[in-house]
């Protein structure tokens, strides 16, 4: 930044743990599309530690893990969420995903936008649940929060 502003506390990089199985192809395009806006700019501000950070983030024993390090990779904290608040939601997107991929191979093209319209939908809405669950402890935006729980339901599939 110009003027020697402080750079916002961010994320240099996320990691999902436990990715073992195939994921289909909108998964992997929404998988790989989170990546690359995350990449490009996101707020991710964990109270009391300066950026940015190294998140790898997990499903453990029913929570969604925040292991949050420093760019070393260093240990700084780790948060877990119950995912509770999240299954509706992680329901619904499998469901949308199962839903493209009928629409694709009938090749139903205003089912597509449709179902592309309600999954925008449904990571808004998760998006606004995760700045919520993460109120008082990690100060994030809505676009980085919207692309955290695209991951969030990357790494749910694989369960």
């Amino acid at each position: 930044m110009a003027d020697g502003a402080a750079t916002p506390p961010s994320l240099k990089a996320v990691i999902l743990d436990g990715e073992t199985r195939q994921l289909s192809k909108l998964q992997q395009a929404d998988r790989d599309q989170a990546v690359r806006d995350l990449a490009v700019a996101n707020l991710f501000a964990p109270k009391n530690f300066p950026g940015p950070f190294v998140l790898h983030l997990s499903i453990e024993q029913g929570r969604l893990v925040f292991d949050i390090r420093d760019e070393n990779d260093t240990p700084l904290m780790t948060l877990g969420l119950a995912l509770g608040p999240f299954r509706r939601l992680l329901k619904d997107y499998q469901l949308l995903v199962d839903s493209y991929a009928n629409a694709v191979q009938d090749g139903r093209e205003a089912s597509i936008q449709a179902i592309d319209m309600g999954r925008r939908g449904l990571h808004n809405e998760g998006a606004d649940l995760m700045v919520a669950r993460l109120d008082g402890k990690i100060e994030i935006h809505f676009e980085t929060a919207r692309r955290l729980f695209t991951l969030v339901c990357v790494l749910h599939q694989r369960i």
